[in-house]
This record gives structure tokens, sequence and C-alpha cells, in this order.
């Protein structure tokens, strides 16, 4: 009889396992693409991803740096370079001298728009081709997870 994968310990142990390892491995893949294609690193590509689809592409720093999981001290880092490279700029708030935003510029809207586009290209070929079908049902049960664990 085989046991049940809901109960055995050791084979739902080592199905998250293979999860994480799949995860990793995907996103290493994905990072290392779009780091060579466009001199970005995660992190980087990650606050331009979250501007690129927040309203006027801008944000309050303190919620981007919230929403990227980054320390305020890393994210500031972060932000410091994405500057430099004329990717982002802080705009201080009109309503409030505590809240700076981070904005893309017109270099760095360019960028995310192709960086995004070059993901989803990247994403088909190294997710939903072996997927196929099962792409989905990956996405909904990953919805699941976060719902149920966020």
């Amino acid at each position: 009889m085989t046991p049940d994968p809901r109960t055995d310990d050791d084979e739902i142990v080592t199905w998250w396992g293979l999860v994480i390892e799949g995860y990793l491995a995907t996103q290493d893949k994905l990072m290392g693409e779009i780091a060579d294609r466009f001199g970005i690193a995660p992190a980087s590509f990650d606050i331009l991803l979250r501007l690129v689809r927040s309203p006027d592409h801008r944000m309050p720093m303190t919620r981007l740096a919230t929403e990227a999981a980054l320390s305020s001290g890393g994210f500031t880092k972060v932000a410091d370079r994405l500057v430099a490279a004329d990717l982002i700029c802080r705009i201080p708030s009109p309503d409030d001298r505590r809240v700076t935003f981070a904005a893309l510029t017109e270099h760095g809207l360019d960028v995310a728009l192709k960086a995004r586009s070059a993901c989803a290209e990247i994403l088909r070929r190294i997710v939903l081709t072996p997927l196929g079908d099962d792409a989905s049902a990956l996405a909904s049960a990953m919805r699941t997870l976060r719902s149920a664990n966020g």
C-alpha cells in the first residue's frame, strides 16, 4: 500500500522541498536572464515592476520598501543605485514632509516595460512550456497558499 502524501511525514517534507527547489531553480534562471539582458539585480527588478504597475508609476518609499520586503537601509541602497542609473527619482510629497515618493524616470519606465516584457517571455519558456496546462493550477495553488498563510 502506498503511503498517503497528506499523512506520511517524509513524503510531505520531501514534497515541500521539491516545491522550494523548483522555485529557486526557476527564479535563479529568470533573474539570471534579466540581469544578463538589463543589468538589473533581483531587488531592483522587483522595485521597477512594482512602480510600473502603480498609479503615476510612483509609490511612497516606505510602502515600496515594505512591499519589496526590504529593510529601510536595504531599500535605501537599492534606491540609491536606481537613482544613479537614472531609473527612478525621489519626489517629496507636497502634502506631507515625512513622505518621499520613488517614481520611475522616463528612462526607468522604458527599462521597466522592456524588462517586464522580457520577464513574461522568459516565464513562457521556462514555466509555461514545461508545465503546460498545469501552470494555471500552480498559480491557483500559490494564490490559495498566499491567502491562507499571508
